[in-house]
């Protein structure tokens, strides 16, 4: 696979596979911002066709102008910086299966990607980012060789 998803963390309920300790450092650290199931990083989808691969995040309830969608180093990052503001000082949380904080997903590049073209849009609570393959990274179709 050309395209590879980087940190990838499984915080649901249920699922006790071991993540080593970078999990337990990052818990302390609060960088997941997750405890009892729920995590800030949004779901991703990643599908591939013979022309280009397409990242699909549910990032429901914000505006195309929230996200920041940047290559460095062939990582591609998208992310979201927000204050955390909707919370009242006299209440108290229960259970906290979501949160309006912000977010960022990393996703490493593949040399053979045409990182020059990349398109994103955002629809119905979908940010959709499409990266096409270079051309001699498409697939060919079948051809027969002549056995001179």
């Amino acid at each position: 696979m050309t395209l590879v998803r980087l940190n990838k963390r499984d915080y649901l309920p249920g699922r006790n596979y071991y993540h080593g300790m970078d999990d337990a450092f990052s818990w302390f650290l609060n960088e997941s911002k997750s405890f009892g199931g729920c995590t800030n990083l949004p779901s991703a989808n990643i599908i591939e066709t013979g022309d280009d691969f397409r990242i699909e995040m549910a990032v429901p309830g914000f505006r195309k102008d929230d996200f920041n969608i940047r290559i460095e180093n062939n990582i591609l990052r998208v992310s979201h910086e927000s204050e955390d503001n909707g919370v009242n000082e006299n209440e108290k949380f229960v259970s906290r299966e979501f949160s309006q904080g912000g977010f960022s997903r990393n996703f490493r590049l593949s040399g053979r990607l045409d990182t020059d073209n990349i398109k994103a849009r955002y629809k119905s609570g979908i940010l959709t980012i499409m990266i096409p393959k270079k051309e001699e990274a498409k697939e060919k179709p079948i051809r027969e060789i002549a056995i001179s």
